[in-house]
């Protein structure tokens, strides 16, 4: 039976959502068959995503700076990612009931904007409180930017080509990690540290250009908009907690604690780990992060393409299990051998980024057009927020185990992750409706 749509009426500059050519499978396929207005969202949405990134980065790659600016231990420090991370909750689950009720493209702006002009706000930071308060407001935006991006671009893929498109939107967050780095680097190597951690936010004003050109230039899926105009139950949270609903939000967060716990352990503390542990310079740090950045940026391909081909639960299981093994490994590498160290950080960003490529498209596709952006939303970030307490548990071991023994930790997120699939069905090839 065929599962392609009826034929649709077409403006020159608009095709279906789901507009593939049946017999294309050439490597930018999913490219093409999103269409015009598809590919348009997709740049919005990989800008926004990109940007969101970077802007995060710039807290964990200051760590060392601002313990010293503001004399703070390992505890305090790990504070700035639990609160970015809880209040994300919160940013998350609103940013999804807008989308739902006023648009994608509308909330995925509002998200942008408030990322980025609270980032710009902790570079003015008087004191240890009040950065504390300004990083935790920039978690409203961050905690919504990706939940929304990826529903905006995942209705207009078609079902063959969701998971490399999703893929695709996943890696953006490496190129905004490398970003950061590469800023980093440039800020830190010419400015005094007590100055560069300031500049670092500044440039977190970036994003305000991107709003400019998506306003113009970035629309909803035609279908989303029609499903969301008729529609008289369109985000509402109760709606993913009534009995048809409940196992699988209850699986969904449990999946997202699972990897964003080990995650976001491995993102706040490995900066510091090679700083302070393994003695590396500003620019031997830049070099090591490079390895790790470049294996993230192919192991969000990868594992778009893989989430196609092995399905959405397999993929999650393959790569849970690999990056669970690579923190074990990296971690646990003897003093001097700081090759190794390097060498080792490209298959551990290649693991611990390709398990997230599947995420955007087996979200979307566990929850109606009415609801998908509150599902998505509050399931990606209410996990986000528990796995907080991972990067904050690593900064009060870390002072009696060592950064570099508390990476273990991070570990069990991953089968935490491992555990959830088994409340969770398959949903590869699934049309969005």
């Amino acid at each position: 039976m065929s599962t392609t749509p009826p034929p649709q009426a077409l403006t020159p500059d608009a095709q279906p959502a789901t507009g593939e050519l049946p017999d294309d499978d050439g490597a930018l396929a999913w490219l093409r068959a999103l269409g015009p207005r598809g590919r348009r969202a997709f740049a919005g949405a990989f800008g926004g995503y990109a940007l969101d990134s970077y802007d995060y980065f710039t807290l964990p790659l200051s760590m060392v700076a601002l313990a010293a600016y503001f004399g703070l231990d390992s505890g305090q420090t790990g504070l700035f990612t639990t609160v970015t991370l809880v209040v994300s909750a919160i940013g998350g689950a609103l940013a999804g009931v807008l989308a739902d009720r006023i648009g994608r493209v509308k909330a995925l702006m509002i998200t942008v904007i408030t990322y980025a002009v609270f980032t710009v706000a902790c570079g003015f930071a008087p004191n240890y409180e009040t950065l504390l308060v300004f990083r935790a407001l920039q978690g409203l935006g961050f905690g919504g930017e990706w939940a929304v991006g990826a529903i905006l671009v995942a209705e207009y893929a078609s079902a063959k080509h969701r998971g490399r498109t999703l893929g695709a939107i996943q890696s953006s967050w490496a190129v905004g990690w490398a970003l950061a780095a590469i800023m980093y680097t440039l800020v830190f190597s010419f400015v005094g540290d007590d100055l560069a951690w300031r500049i670092m936010f500044w440039t977190g004003a970036l994003p305000a250009l991107l709003v400019i050109w998506m306003r113009r230039r970035v629309q909803d899926a035609p279908e989303a908009i029609a499903v969301r105009e008729r529609s008289t139950n369109k985000g509402s949270f109760a709606a993913i907690f009534k009995p048809g609903m409940l196992r699988t939000t209850f699986f969904a967060v449990l999946l997202s604690t699972g990897v964003q716990g080990g995650y976001y352990t491995l993102a706040t503390w490995v900066p510091t780990y090679l700083k302070t542990e393994r003695g590396l310079s500003v620019v031997g740090t830049g070099g090591y992060l490079t390895f790790l950045i470049s294996g993230a940026f192919l192991g969000y391909l990868t594992g778009g393409y893989l989430t196609d081909r092995l399905g959405r639960r397999r993929n999650i299981w393959l790569f849970a299990l690999l990056s669970a093994v690579c923190i074990l490994a990296y971690a646990n590498i003897p003093d001097g051998s700081n090759t190794l160290l390097l060498v080792l950080g490209f298959p551990l960003g290649f693991c611990m980024s390709a398990i997230f490529s599947g995420f955007g498209s087996f979200l979307s596709e566990l929850y109606p057009t009415a609801i998908r952006g509150t599902g998505q939303g509050f399931t990606y970030n209410t996990g986000r927020a528990v796995g907080a307490v991972f990067p904050t548990t690593v900064g009060f071991l870390a002072d009696s185990w060592g950064v570099g023994g508390a990476l273990v930790f991070g570990a069990i997120g991953y089968g935490l992750a491992a555990l959830a699939l088994l409340g969770l069905p398959e949903t590869r090839g699934k049309e969005l409706a």
